[in-house]
């Protein structure tokens, strides 16, 4: 409002400048500077005045407008404006602009419009205190435009000139102001306005304090707590309701304002609870008042029972760039997930106290701790002093019980000045080492690592000893003592184990190592024998050893007491045999050396874990058999005799010891067999075998000769031999199918004959062949007779064209068939199959089925000079 009402100002000034100067008429094309004067604001009329009707006749039209003053309510297209859409009262400009016209010497003219003051229609009006601050001019009757804004406000309370804006937040009443604007060129002041405003006093429901802490283990005290202790400067009468976000139901009638906050707690558990105060106003124009309460309720954390471990713990080389955690693990009480602050505080010439802040994760808090708290070897103790949730109200004295760990950074562990005793074991066997005088090692656990060099060599080995008063000993393991001599220790290397911790070291130790038997590849074997066998152990990997004394007892079976047994080995095996005294028991005895002395020195060993089992087989009773008969056509072998398997062996005789394979055909005679179990062999049982044989049948005289026209059969063949009763015919000499004596013969069949014994009831290994012929014809029968005609319709009847038996009376014949132009039809033989109606002869047009009609046939008998035969046939479908 200030900046237009300062346009205002310069507009006034540049209108009285106007006055005295006449209005000249330059502007041919966008008309003459015109001037208008309005005093009735209100009127209707200035919803619309036309700028563009005052520039008089030589306004050309099709330009644009702009206002001057940027007041608002000109549309620039049509130069129209709306008097009413400006807020103040003066003089302002708008100019009218026709650009692309030649000839204009001016193309633009400006409308001068004064607007007299306007103070609007003043109403009664009703407002809260609570609004504060009040705009006068909202107190005009809504119902009319509203007053221009550039007059000047009274407070008839006071008599004072004032702002629009007046605070009424301490205001309870009915209160006039007026409103007044000065005379503007010609217009005249407008009448004053006085409106009336009644200010309602609006409820007031106090100012809450700060929020209620509470600790839980507090509660107990408030078990009936008044919510108005939370609030100062609140009307009476008001109302209370739970807000929650957790509501917790305390408030149970209308003015109830009493709770209980230990029900509260046990029912939903920490946290924060609100409650709101609400005033209602005694008129409509004022809204209740609200005012929020807060409660809140802190579980009191409680870390009995837990751990602080801070770590890492290191060597005084890493101190410069060591990094350092604590995790804190909660005890059995559940703390929950979060972010919380930690103060702790760190011992030592560079502790202190710090606050960290870190989450609770799970039960876990982890944070960082400085590095400038560990700056040189020692024991640093941590403690937690207390631990609190980031958002806490610190309502709880939490419970840490000197929560606490202590970081160590150690020395690095030095081996100066300290010794080695000199070391004497056997060979093969631990040697002890002592290291004293270490005066510059702390007590504990260390690993060494360390080379022998000598009799045996071995490097990078590493030992675990524990130091007290510069003292410890390690056990150098047998397996480093293999060979007798003179050695040298050297210990390389020194670890702290807690800390890891490292040096290097050059302490060196003298090792003596006496001779002992090398039992890393001794071996005993025994293998398994009968009863009664002699039973040899074989001793192996004895090494060099010339003399030695060797221990074992049985177990199993057989039970011995220690035995002991000097051998005199060569090339490392000797043997030894058991006494026959100690194994009287068949079954599994395990023999187990206890004990190898290396006689030529002092030292022996005790053996473990070097044994043999071995089993003493009873010896099996001889079998049971029977005297067996076969069939010499069987090919009966050894497999066949009863009994058989795999554990059982025939021999040729009673003390054969090479047995017959299963594959031997059987011959009659004796036979003798052995059962062999767990590779004992019984004494042998003697049978006899009988093979049986029938000779072959023999063929009469021609008997394999037949005709054909008698139909002959297999007993026909049967009777021709010399054993018709008991003879057997097949269709091959092995694995043939055996044929009914029923069975056709056929031309140049083959026939195998086998005779079959009842005594036996063996076949003959050898049999009979016979080829038969069926041609043996001497008379041609009176009823062969040549048909005259076929009919080939595939009825199944008479479907060909053949002669009857001709095959039997003239096996070598031929016939040809020829149509009624003696074109060749068909040529037939023996073996081929009759005319079937078709011309095999030609291709073309004569050949494919034969049609109904006379053919023609030339038989040839090729038998006796028996002529040819030419007759007809009729052929008819």
């Amino acid at each position: 409002m200030v900046k237009k009402y300062a346009n205002f100002l310069q507009v006034f000034l540049f209108f009285v400048f106007l006055s005295f100067l006449p209005i000249a008429s330059y502007a041919q094309c966008a008309g003459n500077d015109a001037a208008l004067t309005i005093c009735d604001y209100d009127s209707a009329a200035n919803a619309s005045v036309n700028l563009y009707s005052l520039l008089g006749p030589s306004a050309t039209p099709g330009g644009t407008w702009s206002d001057d003053y940027d007041m608002g309510g000109l549309d620039p297209a049509t130069g129209f404006l709306n008097v009413h859409a400006i807020s103040y009262s003066g003089v302002f400009s708008y100019t009218y602009t026709v650009d692309g016209i030649a000839g204009c010497t001016d193309n633009s003219s400006t409308v001068y419009v004064t607007i007299g003051g306007y103070t609007g229609k003043p109403s009664q009006t009703i407002i809260c205190s609570a609004l504060g601050t009040y705009n006068l001019f909202q107190a005009f009757d809504g119902r009319f435009l509203s007053p221009l804004l550039n007059g000047k406000w009274h407070d008839n309370r006071t008599n004072k000139d004032i702002e629009e804006s007046v605070n009424v937040k301490e205001l309870s009443g009915l209160y006039s102001f007026t409103y007044r604007m000065d005379a503007i060129g010609s217009c005249a002041a407008p009448p004053q306005a006085t409106v009336f405003v009644k200010v309602v006093r609006a409820p007031e429901a106090g100012d809450a304090k700060p929020p209620l802490l509470i600790c839980s283990d507090a509660i107990t005290n408030y078990t009936n707590y008044d919510l108005y202790n939370l609030l100062t400067g609140a009307d009476p009468n008001g109302t209370w309701t739970d807000m929650g976000p957790r509501p917790t139901g305390e408030l149970t009638f209308a003015g109830d304002h009493v709770i209980d906050i230990e029900k509260i707690y046990n029912r939903f558990g920490a946290g924060t609870y609100n409650f709101n105060y609400s005033v209602p106003s005694p008129e409509a124009v004022c809204n209740a008042d609200d005012e929020q309460i807060t409660i809140i309720i802190e579980r009191k954390l409680d870390l009995t029972g837990a751990t602080l471990v801070v770590s890492p713990d290191i060597c005084e080389t890493e101190i410069p760039t060591a990094t350092y955690t604590a995790r804190l693990t909660k005890g059995p009480a559940a703390i929950p997930n979060g972010t919380y602050n930690v103060i702790f505080s760190v011992s030592g010439p560079n502790g202190g106290i710090e606050t960290v802040t870190a989450n609770f994760t799970n039960g876990i808090l982890l944070f960082p701790i400085k590095s400038d708290y560990f700056k040189q070897v020692g024991d640093f103790t941590v403690t937690i002093i207390d631990v609190f949730a980031q958002n806490s109200k610190r309502a709880c004295t939490n419970v840490t019980n000197n929560l606490s760990d202590i970081l160590h950074i150690y020395p690095i562990p030095d081996l100066t000045g300290a010794k080695i005793d000199q070391i004497k074991t056997c060979q093969n066997a631990d040697a002890v080492a002592v290291i004293s005088n270490a005066v510059k090692i702390i007590d504990g656990i260390y690993d060494l690592r360390y080379n022998i060099s000598g009799a045996n060599t071995a490097n990078f080995q590493t030992v675990r000893v524990t130091f007290t008063g510069g003292v410890a000993s390690f056990t150098i393991p047998d397996i480093l003592n293999s060979r007798s001599g003179n050695g040298v220790i050297t210990i390389t290397n020194i670890t702290h184990v807690i800390s890891l911790c490292t040096n290097t070291a050059n302490l060196k130790g003298n090792i003596v190592i006496n001779p002992l038997p090398n039992i890393a590849n001794l071996r005993i074997q025994i293998a398994n024998v009968c009863f009664g066998d002699v039973v040899s152990a074989s001793v192996s990997g004895l090494g060099n050893l010339t003399d030695v004394t060797l221990s074992y007892t049985l177990s199993g079976s057989n039970t011995s007491t220690v035995q002991t047994i000097v051998l005199n080995p060569i090339g490392g095996n000797a043997s030894f045999v058991i006494p026959s005294a100690l194994l009287l028991n068949t079954g599994t005895t395990t023999a187990t050396v206890t004990n190898l002395t290396n006689n030529s020195a002092t030292c022996g060993i005790n053996i473990s874990g070097v044994a043999d089992p071995f089993t003493i087989n009873p010896i099996p009773v001889a079998p049971t058999a029977i005297n067996q008969e076969f069939c010499k056509i069987d090919g009966a072998t050894i497999a066949n005799l009863q009994p058989n398997g795999a554990q059982y062996k025939w021999y040729d005789s009673a003390i054969s010891t090479t047995a017959f394979a299963d594959t031997y055909v059987l011959q009659s005679g004796n036979y003798w067999v052995r059962v062999t179990a767990s590779d004992c062999t019984s004494e042998p049982t003697m049978i006899t075998v009988t093979v049986n044989d029938t000779p072959a049948p023999v063929l009469s005289t021609d008997g394999q000769n037949f005709c054909g026209l008698n139909t002959p059969t297999v007993a026909d063949l049967s009777n021709n031999t010399n054993v018709p009763a008991t003879i057997v015919w097949y269709d091959a000499p092995n694995n043939g199918n055996l044929l009914p004596s029923t069975t056709a013969l056929t031309e140049q069949g083959r026939y195998y004959g086998f005779d079959f014994s009842g005594t036996s009831d063996c076949f003959s290994y050898d049999y009979l062949e016979v080829t038969v012929t069926l041609t043996d014809c001497d008379d041609v029968p009176n009823d062969f007779f040549i048909p005259d005609g076929f009919s080939p319709n595939g009825d199944g009847v008479n479907d060909t064209y053949v002669i009857p038996n001709i095959e039997f009376l003239y096996p070598n014949y031929t016939i040809e068939i020829f149509n009624r132009y003696g074109n060749g039809m068909y040529k037939g033989f023996n073996g081929k199959p009759g005319w079937d109606g078709l011309n095999y002869e030609r291709e073309g047009i004569g050949s494919g089925m034969a049609p109904n009609g006379v053919y023609f046939y030339i038989l040839n008998f090729n038998k006796d000079n028996r002529p040819p035969k030419q007759g007809r046939l009729y052929l008819n479908r």
